[in-house]
């Protein structure tokens, strides 16, 4: 087992190797980006009006700063932006959820995008080697994409990025991945698992599955079909793409920790919670220029990991994110339903491809219809309701809370897109 390479590459961007060290650099850092907001932001400027910078001197000062949300960056996102037109580089649209929230725009320069590249230079370095071949089934079509962003990083220490975009056809991303001569795929959880239950000869030496949640469920289907070692990476649009990867020992991210300052708050109080404690994860950007983020509220849920990493860094370690509060669907009877549990269910049927999920709330009873694709449907249906009757969900089945409704999707896969997967809600009064 070797140490991450992130270890040395924060220790060198920040001057320090001791936790202390960094905790110091980072509230420095915090201190002079929310200067420069207040003086370059028209949101920051009105918003953090009573917030004294020169008064920020440890992490329970930071906590007095207030939280930035989707939706405030949704209403305004040029007021956010902290340079002249011309000196930004690239501009990504996100749609929100539902239909009539705005989208959300992030500006970013040439230097914050360079930031992105040197995560990733360092960050990939456990996962593949000089002269590894990486098959990318991320965005990439255009200049500054995720895909285009790690081709580059790749070539810095001797690897090729082949990029290949998501995943909309099966049979051909099966066809490319076996004659391209990659020995990594990096990709979205549910289509690199589809492609290894529909192409199980090809063998690689690693994988790494980033932009939604990983189920451990995947992560065994591809640790048996392709006999390769698996690792995940955290990261959004707003937190500039990387945010933070496992080591050799999986056991937790080690987070960017030198442009990134990471929180963990109670979602419902937003007070900061001790190392150990699962709530929401927040963090600042402290090294960006175009549009940086102050205490930004991602929505998903982890924790800090008090021990130190196996595999002998120093860093702080984050479990693996466990969902997103939006991903959550409750009952009327009580009952929290999420793709996360549903994923851990699911993904390890036997033979099962894919799978979607709704529940529509009636005036009788809650119905949960999961729709099962799969070669052997009836076989895949049998082990799913074994599966979901004899999980957190069975007593409310039992008691006639929730209606299961289980079909057969037939052994047509579902691509996903490029967008986060959930269960769908229906409300029929």
């Amino acid at each position: 087992m070797t140490i991450t390479p992130l270890d040395v590459w924060i220790a060198e961007k920040t001057g320090t190797r001791s936790s202390d060290g960094l905790r110091e650099y980072q509230i420095c850092k915090l201190r002079e980006v929310v200067e420069y907001v207040k003086r370059h932001s028209r949101f920051y400027g009105e918003y953090l009006s009573g917030i004294d910078p020169g008064c920020i001197n440890n992490q329970g000062d930071a906590a007095s700063i207030p939280f930035t949300t989707a939706e405030m960056l949704s209403a305004a996102p040029l007021d956010f932006v902290c340079v002249p037109p011309g000196d930004i580089g690239r501009i990504v649209t996100l749609p929100t959820s539902g239909t009539t929230g705005s989208p959300k725009r992030l500006y970013f320069t040439e230097d914050d995008q360079e930031l992105t590249r040197d995560f990733f230079h360092y960050g990939m370095m456990t996962i593949a080697a000089g002269n590894d071949r990486v098959m990318v089934f991320l965005p990439c079509s255009s200049s500054g994409s995720i895909g285009e962003l790690l081709a580059q990083a790749l070539e810095r220490f001797g690897s090729t990025g082949i990029l290949h975009g998501p995943i909309t056809d099966y049979a051909e991303a099966g066809e490319a991945l076996a004659s391209s001569g990659a020995s990594c795929a990096v990709g979205l959880p549910a289509q690199l698992f589809a492609l290894s239950r529909l192409y199980p000869e090809i063998k690689l030496k690693s994988a790494l599955l980033c932009s939604d949640y990983v189920a451990s469920s995947i992560k065994r289907a591809l640790e048996g079909a392709w006999g390769c070692e698996v690792f995940s990476h955290y990261g959004m649009i707003e937190s500039g793409l990387g945010g933070g990867v496992d080591c050799s020992a999986h056991a937790g991210y080690h987070m960017r920790e030198a442009d990134l300052l990471f929180e963990i708050v109670d979602p419902a109080t937003g007070a900061p919670l001790p190392d150990g404690e699962r709530g929401e994860l927040v963090f600042t950007t402290l090294t960006r220029r175009g549009m940086p983020l102050i205490r930004y509220k991602t929505g998903d849920f982890s924790r800090v990991l008090a021990s130190p990493c196996p595999c002998g860094s120093s860093l702080r370690r984050f479990e693996r994110v466990s969902g997103r509060i939006s991903s959550i669907v409750e009952t009327r009877g009580g009952c929290k339903i999420s793709t996360p549990e549903l994923d851990e269910l699911l993904f390890a049927v036997p033979g099962l491809i894919g799978y979607t999920a709704e529940l529509a709330r009636e005036s009788g009873c809650d119905t949960l219809t999961v729709a099962l694709f799969a070669k052997d449907g009836a076989t895949a249906i049998r082990e799913a309701a074994h599966r979901i009757k004899n999980s957190y969900l069975g007593e409310s089945i039992d008691s006639g809370c929730i209606k299961l409704d289980l079909l057969n999707g037939g052994a047509e896969v579902l691509a996903y897109g490029n967008t986060k997967r959930g269960v769908t809600r229906k409300d029929y009064y």
